[in-house]
């Protein structure tokens, strides 16, 4: 493997029961960067989370590949996932409630994390505890409150805290902003990038927020389906996507008039988008028990005809640092969004 790769997967596939929610997605996540992963619901994000951590649902069956450095994780006992669990690889959940201990209070909670890695005192543990939450903006003098004391983006504060505890060389960040207000969401995901990029940590983010990738993110996979259907750094994807789907997406994301501030850069606005009204993907997201013969994406896609799209999936094709599954991924326009404007 790649030194500069951190997380390799290969060919993965996640079935519950009969339905294949995740179809053959393989993809690297390097050392250092932020990989953000979009689709709309349903396109099996959530799933591959879970299975990058090596903590599919119990009634789900997980083929392929997934190795961080030496470890596969796919199939691997339970002893090699728990060996890299807080250490190696950490989660960031959609609910902090959930994910907190009603009983306990935090700093107690982040303090038992730290005494089950690195075995040291009460105290000692303590005290790494309160400055961890401190450093997410949790006074001191608050870190002894309980989950329910706390609001949701402080509660939100505090998971992020712990996944950060033993500085993990990855972090996968699945929804981390859910039911939060915008500045909250904004603040929150400033920080889980900046503590990140603090303690050299990468990050996967698993968003359906295009805003958030735009700001936030080095590159992008969008799902369709649970298959990949385009990944590339995030300037060249929103500034010229490959996939229709991906074009579809991007068309119905409102754009500001000025240039907006990507991660480390300004990035130009593409001028089709500044509409009055925003285009849209007609139509809805497959039923993953009846999926289409051919592209899933073909009953809602404007390039798509009777003879490949209809009959066979297209299988990814990298090029240049990017790499998109569409039979007619040469047709699309200067300007793909144009792809969609008849449904204004």
């Amino acid at each position: 493997m790649n030194p500069e790769v951190l997380l390799s997967v290969r060919d993965l596939h996640v079935s519950i029961g009969a339905v294949e929610a995740v179809r053959g997605l393989s993809f690297d996540v390097r050392k250092g960067q932020v990989l953000a992963v979009v689709g709309e619901s349903g396109a099996g994000k959530s799933l591959t989370a879970r299975a990058l951590l090596g903590m599919p649902p119990q009634q789900a069956t997980v083929t392929g590949s997934v190795r961080m450095g030496p470890d596969e994780l796919v199939g691997a006992p339970r002893s090699v996932r728990a060996a890299l669990w807080g250490r190696q690889l950490a989660l960031v959940p959609q609910d902090a409630l959930s994910a907190l201990s009603p009983v306990h209070r935090v700093s107690d909670q982040l303090a038992a994390a730290v005494r089950s890695v690195d075995g040291v005192s009460r105290k000692e543990a303590r005290a790494r505890a309160v400055s961890a939450l401190e450093e997410v903006g949790i006074p001191a003098d608050r870190t002894r409150a309980y989950p329910h004391e706390f609001s949701g983006g402080m509660r939100q504060r505090a998971v992020i805290a712990m996944a950060l505890l033993h500085s993990p060389a990855l972090v996968i960040a699945d929804e981390p902003t859910t039911a939060q207000d915008p500045e909250t969401q904004r603040r929150l995901l400033d920080l889980l990038t900046d503590r990140s990029e603090a303690t050299g940590t990468t990050l996967v983010l698993i968003t359906h927020d295009l805003p958030t990738v735009r700001d936030h993110a080095d590159r992008v996979l969008v799902m369709y389906a649970g298959r990949l259907a385009e990944e590339g750094p995030v300037k060249e994807v929103f500034t010229r996507p490959r996939a229709p789907y991906t074009a579809g997406l991007l068309t119905s994301l409102p754009q500001p008039k000025a240039p907006f501030k990507g991660r480390g850069e300004l990035r130009d606005q593409p001028q089709q988008t500044r509409r009055r009204r925003l285009p849209s993907i007609p139509g809805t997201p497959p039923n993953p028990t009846a999926l289409p013969p051919g592209c899933a994406f073909a009953p809602r896609c404007p390039l798509a005809d009777a003879t490949r799209c209809a009959t066979a999936h297209p299988e990814p094709e990298t090029h240049n640092n990017r790499t998109v599954a569409c039979h007619h991924w040469r047709d699309l326009p200067a300007h793909p969004a144009e792809l969609f404007l008849e449904s204004v």
